[in-house]
């Protein structure tokens, strides 16, 4: 089975989760790419085409361990009509728990067929210069694996005649999954002193929670997943998150899990 196309699918609010994505499908070495991008506000309603690449390669991040609600949702809306897919997770150094068993599930129920997976490390959404929890992950050497990872995954694509050759995924995780524990009512907040209404913001949250009303920019907390993309966003340094539970976990993140973690691979064989 030759890869000649492939289908980005990717939700990647921080851009750690579509990242990696392109460092896989390098080492697949398709000579067509395309993206799926299912982060913008405007994927909440869009009409997406069926999938009739070669493969697609699906990546999205982990929040406490299972997949945003979010991205679930939009993912939901597309259809794999039996279509090879490599899927992949970005967690934040602590665990992946049940988030990439719940994907290749999720993959399946959309019509896809999960032949590969992948847990890597992107740097934590609650990532500060104080709190360093997998800042600036992935790394060149996250990079390299993910394109070695796309190597194995065409070798193994290659040498099968058909899908029906390739046994079924098996990765990490529990069914039914762990509860989905979201923290509710935070959301960054505003330095008006150094906003200047740029709309930055605006334009990388992905539930469009943010929005210019009277001169200043104001966030709908319940509208807020905290992905901080609107923090790392700013280059003016005018978003923060600061609240007293998300200071007591990433507290308990930097004393527990700030040890080097490497990115883990499965395939289907």
């Amino acid at each position: 089975m030759q890869v000649d196309a492939v289908k980005l699918i990717y939700f990647s609010p921080t851009e750690t989760s579509v990242k990696i994505a392109v460092g896989i499908a390098k080492g697949v070495g398709a000579p067509k790419v395309t993206h799926m991008n299912l982060t913008v506000p405007q994927a909440r309603s869009r009409s997406f085409p069926p999938v009739t690449e070669h493969l697609a390669i699906i990546a999205m991040p982990v929040y406490a361990g299972r997949l945003p609600e979010e991205a679930v949702a939009r993912l939901r809306r597309v259809q794999g009509n039996g279509t090879p897919a490599v899927v992949v997770v970005l967690y934040g150094n602590r665990a992946y728990d049940d988030a990439l068993i719940e994907l290749r599930d999720l993959a399946s129920e959309c019509g896809f067929v999960p032949v590969a997976g992948g847990a890597f490390i992107g740097e934590h959404s609650f990532a500060n210069d104080v709190a360093r929890i997998a800042l600036s992950r992935p790394d060149a050497s996250d990079l390299d694996k993910a394109r070695d990872f796309g190597g194995a995954v065409r070798a193994m694509m290659n040498e099968a005649a058909s899908l029906s050759e390739i046994a079924s995924l098996q990765v990490p995780g529990n069914v039914p999954y762990q509860d989905y524990k979201r923290l509710g009512n935070i959301a960054p907040i505003i330095d008006n002193a150094r906003c200047t209404n740029c709309g930055v913001c605006m334009m990388v949250c992905p539930t469009g929670a943010i929005s210019l009303r009277d001169g200043a920019m104001v966030t709908d907390a319940s509208q807020c997943i905290l992905c901080c993309a609107c923090v790392k966003a700013c280059v003016l340094s005018a978003r923060a998150l600061k609240d007293e539970r998300i200071d007591k976990l990433r507290g308990m993140l930097v004393s527990k899990f700030s040890e080097r973690k490497e990115p883990e691979i499965f395939l289907a064989k």
